[in-house]
């Protein structure tokens, strides 16, 4: 990915995921972001974020947010590293899931990049799913690209929940048999 500039067309289309964004889901607020954002990685206004699919091992590292606008063209890269291996069928991930992650990750103080379980499902695959385990929503929003579940390796996933927990910006799920967590851009609730 070229992180020297960005064009014109770059510029509208991360006014849009900006606007969309705002419309769609409220920021993370005061004190919780103030808090979060004050270990993490933030050069320039740049946010960086990196992880791998552990079913496809396709990775994405580099900026995804510059300032308040979000980059049309690392997204379409995340779109793509997240999307439902099953099928194949990519999706747009919630750009404040991005945000929850890479604020959790700057508070890890770990600089090894995350495993990702699953990223979006399609409802194909997350019906499949249910049928396996108890532990599959019938909504699950995975389906609408708001959810992730990871791992840091050499970081304990129960730290990586406490993490996330104290973030207080969405859904955290613990799984420790999986030895992964949920992190969703849904209510605040933990289980």
């Amino acid at each position: 990915m070229n992180n020297t500039g960005a064009s014109r067309r770059d510029v509208l289309k991360y006014g849009l995921y900006a606007a969309c964004g705002s419309i769609l889901m409220p920021s993370l607020t005061g004190t919780a972001e103030a808090a979060a954002f004050k270990g993490a990685n933030i050069k320039d206004g740049a946010r960086r974020v990196a992880f791998r699919n552990t079913h496809t091992g396709e990775s994405f590292s580099g900026v995804y947010r510059v300032g308040n606008k979000y980059l049309p063209d690392a997204f379409d890269q995340i779109n793509h590293v997240l999307r439902d291996f099953r099928t194949g069928d990519v999706f747009p991930i919630d750009p404040r899931l991005i945000d929850i992650i890479y604020t959790v990750h700057g508070l890890t103080g770990v600089d090894r990049p995350y495993d990702v379980i699953s990223g979006y499902r399609s409802p194909k695959t997350n019906a499949m799913l249910r049928k396996a385990s108890t532990g599959v929503a019938k909504k699950s929003l995975h389906m609408s690209g708001q959810a992730i579940d990871v791992r840091i390796p050499g970081f304990s996933t129960a730290g990586l929940r406490d993490v996330a927990k104290g973030l207080k910006a969405g859904g955290v799920g613990y799984y420790s048999k999986s030895d992964f967590v949920h992190m969703d851009t849904g209510s605040v609730r933990s289980w």
